[in-house]
């Protein structure tokens, strides 16, 4: 059984050889697992997030299901079965079966269905609501959101003053960013670390379950940022008043602190802004039109917060 990859994952060998390498060997890979574990197609469609392909399939008692199937060097989802069997379902996509070292999951069918087409204060009200279930004790498995942070951070420093972000910006978020590594607070709880709309579907067990996380020991502060981000054509030119009216719901609906989340969207954003100039130097290549719209996104919305 042959796949063709989809073009928009097909095109992430632009971010490097390891992702090449990744994505020649993702057909057989698929294929071997398909085949260990008795599944057969569902249909032809093959569905993709930025480092995964997904497609839905059939046990061999017929229980339909999707089989994710993850670049593996994706440091963020690395414990993502461990996390989903600690959630045990609960608010989230439920784990059938895993294989880490093939980073292949066999998880349940939701429906295609996301948040995406829900009012976005009806949607952020949704998800600030499922926040408390995700945020359980940390597992000791975990690498926490202060070690990425960290390391973020000292490449943010070394990036020459010239590149295309305010460097008043830089500065504070390696101000604040620093506090927040040092800050006991900042590890503990389960973070989903990329919840936006289309990271919940509708579900049978329940209205919105969660998926795709990337788990780490964090914050709960850690999270509100991918609401902002996510959905930016629909602030119209208000995009002030569009991030803090959905900042605020989250905030105030999942009780958080105002002011620590602010300080983790700052810091969020500018590293951000700061990966894709770290991509095109990787590449040794001028910034795409693309990322350049992508620095004033994350530049805009770490002022809107704060504004």
């Amino acid at each position: 059984m042959s796949i063709v990859l989809p073009p928009g994952l097909d095109e992430q060998r632009e971010l490097g050889p390891d992702w090449g390498s990744w994505l020649d060997a993702l057909p057989q890979t698929f294929a071997a697992v398909m085949a260990d574990w008795e599944l057969t197609r569902d249909g032809e469609d093959l569905w993709h997030g930025f480092c995964s392909l997904v497609a839905p399939v059939l046990t061999a008692e017929g229980t339909p299901a999707v089989l994710k199937v993850s670049f593996d060097g994706d440091e963020e989802s690395m414990h993502e079965a461990v996390a989903l069997r600690n959630w045990d379902g609960d608010g989230v996509v439920r784990l059938l079966r895993a294989d880490p070292r093939r980073r292949a999951l066999l998880l349940e069918r939701l429906h295609r269905r996301d948040l995406t087409e829900a009012w976005d204060v009806e949607a952020c009200e949704i998800v600030a609501g499922l926040y408390p279930r995700i945020h359980r004790p940390a597992l000791p498995q975990l690498a926490t959101v202060t070690s990425f942070v960290d390391r973020w951070l000292d490449d943010l420093a070394a990036q020459p003053r010239d590149i295309p972000v305010p460097r008043r910006l830089v500065e504070q978020t390696l101000s604040l960013g620093r506090d927040l590594v040092s800050d006991p607070a900042s590890v503990g709880r389960i973070v989903h670390g990329d919840l936006h709309y289309e990271n919940v579907l509708a579900g049978d067990r329940e209205p919105w379950l969660v998926i795709d996380p990337k788990p780490m020991s964090g914050d709960p502060h850690y999270e509100p940022a991918p609401m902002l981000w996510n959905r930016f054509d629909e602030f119209a030119g208000d995009v002030r008043d569009g991030v803090r009216r959905r900042f605020h719901t989250l905030v105030d609906h999942a009780g958080l602190d105002e002011a620590r989340a602010r300080d983790w969207v700052i810091v969020r954003m500018i590293i951000n802004a700061h990966w894709s100039v770290e991509d095109a130097q990787r590449m040794d290549r001028a910034l795409r039109p693309d990322e350049l719209e992508w620095i004033t996104r994350c530049v805009a919305i770490s002022k809107a917060v704060q504004d």
